[in-house]
């Protein structure tokens, strides 16, 4: 090559002009660009070779403005529509004659420019360039449209998270939330940093991010780990920094969809027919209603009748949710699909769309109500003596929650002697329960609320109010039960095998009350569903089914379907092995519906310890998880909370210890305490 020829090469994609000097060995060319830097460049390297006249470094510049008033990209369109019928193939030079009949080093130089950029009408061919066919170009065009507004909404959206993060409100357009919810997805694996105990390193590893994250992310600047794309989310304020990962990474759908909420409305504006036409009416009797303040789906109610002769009879009134539906219509399909009403501190997931739970389907005070009444006479010793099912109307009278019960039992009200009959009829049956080898295992438990940020963790006791409500629901569940049974209709009959607990002697060694109660719990075998009837050792009854929830639970509902249908002379609407089938599958969603409460729970109960770190709170030592390295459960009793505790030094169980908050992580699912007392002896020895 000649010293002095004008040569193009690139530098990080841009073009570059340099003068070619010397050779650099047998391949190689020193060149020198305008800045007079010093280039090595192999043949391959160059991508244009200017030719006919020789340059200086120096001139380069002028070179160049000599190029630019040629440089019009929309000047190609004419040249493809000349040669795009014949096929052939141009060099620049060749180009700079079409264009601009002139073919001195500037012209050709600007063809090569424009060609090279080109990226509609020509493709390269060696040193030519072949005109692109009609559908190429029209297809080529449409991409670079489609690039151009996706170039245009990255930009857009780009803008309105730069609001966002200021603070600013932001309205999201549609491709925005297919952003952002491919974020979600993404964010919510970290749901499985505890529900599989992987560290935030593996799961990035584990999971790398999809192609909208990582394009989101690297437009952001931002780490495309699961972490980094759930700390933008709360940076956007599209999360709460309390995002419930635990639900979103459950198959629990949170919304209805569109088409159920319209069945719903449909319902309630124009009620189906009743398939139970000779209803009882109950309507004469005095109801009530005993459930926690927040409840909103009301579903049991509860009546006692005294007869001439002495005789008492207790009525217990589930809410009849069945009237409303049709086995596999719309709305029971969704409520089989979530299983149960999901309760969490910050709220509920209902079965049933909001509209139909909390009104018509309700026990409502004071409004005419569809039920299914439970009639129930006890024995001297409180076994059931008789009883009777019915569809029912009835009107509940007051709606009472636990404490207003508790107050009136321990006062006794004598306005409400129904209140004491029935209190003393559930401690009749309970006495009962017992000599049929019930077991009681009596443990505080939390129940945590939280609201706009707030928490609260109450304890709830096993007041007098909470075991008369308990023991009408079991007694219902075994009438159910023993009428299936006797009417041999299959129903989701529960069961629970008997427990091997500790010997009366091992148990005495332990100290008296939550430790001994610690330990028979851990004996307590999981509760069985089956479609024949069974045992439930735990409740001491020979057979048992849950008929009471049917608004918050699908196996109740399931139970409400089959009596009904009994009750009026059809045949029931599942079969045994329908039914079994129903059962597995809403089994299987309940579990999860269970663990996402357990693991929601457990997240704002750390929470809650996080904030308070000053507090010394009063603990029990419950038991041993793993006695060889010192861990134990603790019982914190003010809270109700059993929390895993290391220990530096020998402990019993049963022992009273003051504990503080040393660390907590509730993401991670962390918790460290320490003893107050020890800590404090600790330093002063120091």
């Amino acid at each position: 090559m000649e010293k002095g020829t004008l040569v193009e090469f690139r530098i990080g994609g841009d073009r570059r002009l340099a003068v070619v000097d010397r050779p650099d060995g047998k391949t190689r060319w020193f060149v020198i660009d305008e800045r007079g830097q010093s280039h090595s460049l192999m043949p391959r390297q160059i991508t244009y070779t200017v030719t006919k006249e020789t340059y200086k470094p120096l001139q380069i510049p002028s070179f160049l403005e000599e190029v630019k008033p040629y440089l019009d990209p929309s000047s190609l369109e004419v040249a493809w529509e000349l040669l795009v019928e014949s096929g052939e193939t141009v060099t620049p030079e060749e180009m700079a004659n079409l264009l601009f009949s002139e073919s001195e080093p500037p012209q050709c130089y600007a063809a090569h420019c424009l060609l090279s950029d080109d990226k509609i009408y020509f493709k390269q061919k060696g040193d030519s360039y072949e005109a692109r066919t009609v559908a190429q170009v029209a297809e080529r065009k449409h991409q670079l449209e489609v690039e151009a507004l996706k170039a245009k909404g990255q930009q857009e959206f780009l803008a309105r998270v730069e609001q966002a993060l200021k603070g600013v409100p932001v309205e999201w357009q549609r491709h925005d939330r297919h952003r952002l919810e491919a974020l979600e997805k993404y964010a919510a694996l970290l749901a499985d940093v505890v529900r599989v105990g992987i560290s935030y390193e593996s799961l990035a590893r584990a999971y790398p991010p999809p192609a909208p994250v990582l394009e989101t992310m690297n437009m952001l600047g931002r780490s495309a780990t699961p972490q980094g794309a759930f700390q933008l989310l709360v940076d956007l304020s599209w999360w709460s920094p309390h995002e419930n990962l635990f639900l979103r990474r459950s198959s629990i759908p949170v919304q209805f969809p569109s088409k159920v909420l319209e069945v719903a409305q449909q319902q309630l504006e124009f009620p189906p027919p009743d398939p139970d036409t000779n209803r009882l009416d109950l309507t004469h009797l005095k109801v009530y209603t005993i459930d926690d303040e927040s409840t909103t789906e009301i579903d049991d109610g509860l009546s006692w009748e005294l007869f001439p002769d002495g005789r008492e009879r207790l009525w217990v009134h589930i809410a009849d949710p069945t009237r409303w539906l049709i086995p596999e219509d719309e709305l029971d399909l969704e409520a089989r699909k979530r299983g149960s009403t999901v309760y969490l501190p910050t709220g509920m997931v209902p079965m049933f769309p909001e509209v139909l739970a909390t009104g018509p389907m309700s026990l409502v005070q004071g409004k005419v109500c569809y039920a299914l009444s439970f009639g129930i006479i006890l024995d001297e010793l409180g076994g059931v003596e008789d009883y009777s099912i019915h569809a029912s109307l009835i009107k509940p009278t007051y709606r009472l929650t636990y404490e207003d019960v508790d107050e009136m039992l321990e006062l006794d009200v004598q306005a409400e002697p129904e209140i004491a009959a029935i209190a003393r009829l559930a401690n009749k049956r309970k006495v009962w329960r017992y000599n049929q080898g019930a077991i009681s295992i009596n443990m505080p438990e939390a129940m945590i609320k939280v609201k706009d940020d707030d928490i609260n963790i109450y304890v709830l006791d096993d007041s007098s109010s909470r075991q008369l409500v308990a023991e009408m629901m079991i007694v219902a569940g075994e009438v159910a039960a023993r009428y299936g049974q006797a009417h041999n209709i299959p129903l989701p009959f529960r069961g629970q095998p008997q427990p091997e607990l500790p010997r009366e002697e091992e148990l005495l060694q332990l100290p008296a009350g939550f430790v001994r109660a610690c330990a028979m719990r851990r004996c307590m075998p999981k509760s069985e569903m089956s479609i024949t009837p069974m045992r439930h050792a735990g409740l001491g009854l020979d057979t048992y089914t849950q008929a009471t929830s049917p608004i918050r639970r699908y196996s109740d509902l399931l139970t409400h379907f089959q009596l009904k249908a009994h009750l009026r002379g059809d045949n029931p609407p599942f079969s045994a092995e329908q039914l079994k089938e129903v059962m597995l599958t809403v089994s299987t969603i309940t579990q999860e519906a269970t663990m996402v409460e357990r693991q929601t729970n457990r997240y704002w109960a750390l929470e809650y310890l996080r904030r308070y770190p000053e507090i010394s709170w009063q603990a029990t030592v419950l038991m041993w998880l793993r006695e060889d390295s010192n861990l134990a459960l603790i019982l914190l009793e003010d809270l109700g909370l059993q929390l895993p505790m290391s220990f530096r030094r020998l402990v019993k169980l049963g022992e009273h210890i003051l504990v503080k908050v040393a660390h907590a992580d509730p993401h991670k699912d962390v918790i460290q305490f320490q003893e107050t007392i020890y800590q404090e002896a600790q330093t002063a020895v120091h």
